[in-house]
């Protein structure tokens, strides 16, 4: 594998931007011998509050059968957001939430007792789970006509099926669930024309006013073929240069209710560009402050709700300087947030922010009332979606089993890399039979959700240490990525939810220890600064076989001290250190796909009794960070 210059490298991970004793093993039979929690008699009964009723999912990420899903138990808020939500985890969460412990909403959103409660209640979301619960929800208000269902997006990426199928399974599955308008971040990362398409096969509105087409791309040939092609669903307004319709205006139940669009504005950094050469993307707060002004004075709608991918503390600044929003109906930053914030804005008004997690968690559902032409309340409540206690949607179910029969395909482009468009290995199984691969039995709960280390990101930076005999290993800390159990199955299908993505490719190189610090050093400025319109809304790099020393309040390229490697070697500025890592975002790199990569190693290093065990967790230790609220139960040093 040859070597990349340091520069070229510094580039690469871009994409990043964005030791303890092995436990005892739990006993394999622990889950089936456990006896399951029975649902609550009213748990999901929730008869309409006023007129018109919306229902919310977000970042669902490809995960179409129920999951585990870890919440985090660091999750620092810096500036305004110390202290506020979505920076409270743990204990603290449960009381500012008025929640109480040991109950089926502190399993669904806090880490708290996971271990032992997560067999007892079993696995969250799953789309038959969530169609039964919509159609529930949608029956209690009266009827369809009287809800919308939004989705946040981050909805076709995240999955081996997302993955092949280009992200129509999800739209196929989209549509049986009845998604009324969707936006997207991870969605743009399929090409411009798969996209399109996606579009066109979608039954509900795809929305987005901060999306936009690049002027070179509008005086070009190719595409306003494209946009004639899919009458006007690509080019959307060719002299305001909109990519998608801005917003949407839906009739519910009498009450006229406008839906803006927010994509996720920093998809152009976080994401490689050659997916989506003709568009851009901003925050663009002074067009939706035009926007929103315009809706109110022309359309007259008698509420107006954003409907974002932009992350919490985004939302909620963007809800303080938007006059005239009603609600904001929030993704990205995966956020499982039972009660909304009350945010005023600058003319005065309220504002509702909330945020629905992710994996199919949860269903938020926010109720208006409507009296003599004026919304007089709004009243919210988040449902997790406990699978056990939702039957599957026959229809839904019967779909997922087809689709998960269809033969993986030689010619599906999974790569940009085309020596690796496909593992022969694949060639004739169908997803089924690849994705209920048997790799290894986990020693330990295996989880990546938090600011720092997780226990699956350390599986993923092993992988690449393994692969390429590297001193480091560097793994972009993005919070998609399912749960698996101590002491279950790690199957090909957990690997994939950990590293399905369209630029998968890993690449190797030499750098110096001063270059390797200024990454960890801009990623936790990313992370870390005060602003949160400078945040991108992602976690810490993860770096395996390297420790080092954080302090985040401190400024850029101070926050970073006392970096050794697993050997204990002080990480020397002039000092040349082998690195490893995928996800780039600027070039395509020439090594094996990362799931790959991940497979051979897990069963390369299982041990005879098949348990993959990790000898060590890089968790980096934390400066500073003892009393604030979104840390608790941290298993590094911290002070």
């Amino acid at each position: 594998m040859p070597f990349i210059d340091r520069r070229k490298f510094i580039k690469l991970v871009g994409a990043g931007a964005a030791a303890s004793s092995v436990p005892a093993m739990l006993p394999l039979s622990a889950a089936a011998d456990t006896k399951k929690q029975a649902r609550p008699e009213d748990f999901y009964n929730l008869p309409l509050k006023g007129t018109a009723r919306i229902l919310h999912i977000t970042d669902v990420h490809g995960q179409l059968k129920p999951v585990y899903f870890r919440e985090p138990n660091v999750n620092l808020g810096v500036g305004e957001a110390y202290g506020r939500p979505p920076h409270i985890v743990g204990k603290k969460l449960l009381k500012w939430m008025g929640l109480k412990p040991n109950t089926p909403e502190a399993y669904a959103y806090t880490y708290l007792n996971f271990d032992n409660v997560a067999p007892i209640y079993g696995r969250t979301g799953g789309f038959a789970h969530i169609k039964t619960l919509l159609d529930r929800l949608r029956k209690q208000a009266g009827g369809k006509q009287n809800t919308l269902t939004l989705d946040g997006g981050d909805l076709w990426q995240g999955s081996g099926t997302a993955l092949w199928t280009r992200g129509v399974d999800m739209v196929e599955a989209s549509n049986i669930l009845g998604l009324d308008v969707m936006v997207g971040h991870w969605e743009f990362t399929y090409k411009e024309n798969e996209v399109l398409n996606n579009v066109a096969l979608f039954k509900g509105d795809f929305i987005g006013q901060n999306v936009r087409v690049k002027e070179d791309a509008l005086m070009g040939d190719e595409y306003p073929a494209l946009v004639e092609r899919y009458d006007g669903l690509g080019l959307y307004d060719e002299d305001a240069g909109l990519a998608f319709r801005p917003y949407v205006i839906k009739k519910v139940n009498g009450a006229r209710i406008c839906i803006v669009g927010q994509a996720f504005p920093r998809t152009g950094n976080a994401n490689p560009q050659e997916f989506f050469p003709d568009w851009s993307f901003g925050l663009r707060e002074d067009d939706m402050i035009e926007l929103v002004k315009d809706i109110r004075e022309q359309e007259k709608p008698d509420a107006i709700v954003l409907l974002s991918h932009n992350g919490m503390d985004v939302d909620i600044k963007m809800a303080q300087n938007v006059p005239g929003l009603n609600a904001v109906f929030g993704g990205h930053t995966h956020d499982g947030m039972p009660r909304p914030l009350k945010v005023k804005n600058v003319e005065g008004g309220t504002c509702l922010v909330t945020n629905a997690g992710s994996n199919g968690k949860y269903v938020g559902v926010m109720d208006f009332d409507f009296k003599d032409g004026k919304l007089v309340s709004m009243d919210y409540k988040m449902l997790p979606i406990i699978s056990d206690w939702l039957p599957a949607d026959k229809e839904m179910e019967a779909y997922i089993n087809q689709m998960r029969q269809k033969k993986y395909d030689e010619n599906i482009v999974e790569s940009r890399a085309k020596k690796f468009f496909y593992n022969k290995k694949r060639l004739g199984k169908t997803y089924e039979e690849i994705l209920s691969e048997k790799l290894a039995i986990a020693d330990r709960t295996l989880y990546r959700r938090g600011n720092f280390m997780g226990t699956w990101d350390q599986v993923l930076c092993n992988a690449l240490r393994h692969e390429y005999k590297a001193d480091v290993a560097m793994s972009a800390g993005v919070r998609w990525g399912t749960t698996t159990l101590k002491g279950e199955w790690i199957t090909m299908e957990d690997v994939m939810t950990q590293c399905a993505i369209t630029y998968g490719e890993t690449y190797v190189a030499e750098m110096t220890g001063h270059d390797l610090l200024n990454i960890l050093e801009g990623v936790a400025d990313n992370l870390f600064t005060p602003d949160p319109y400078l945040q991108s809304g992602g976690d810490m790099v993860r770096v395996g076989g390297m420790d080092y020393t954080i302090d985040p309040s401190k400024p850029l390229y101070e926050r970073i001290t006392d970096a050794r490697l697993d050997n204990g070697h002080v990480i020397e500025a002039d000092g040349i250190y082998k690195v490893a890592g995928w996800a780039s975002v600027n070039r395509t790199p020439e090594g094996r796909l990362m799931w790959d990569i991940v497979r051979d190693y897990i069963l390369a290093k299982k041990g005879k009794d098949n348990v993959l065990k990790l000898d060590k967790i890089n968790h980096p230790k934390l400066l500073g960070v003892s009393k604030n609220p979104g840390i608790a139960d941290y298993p590094g040093e911290m002070t």
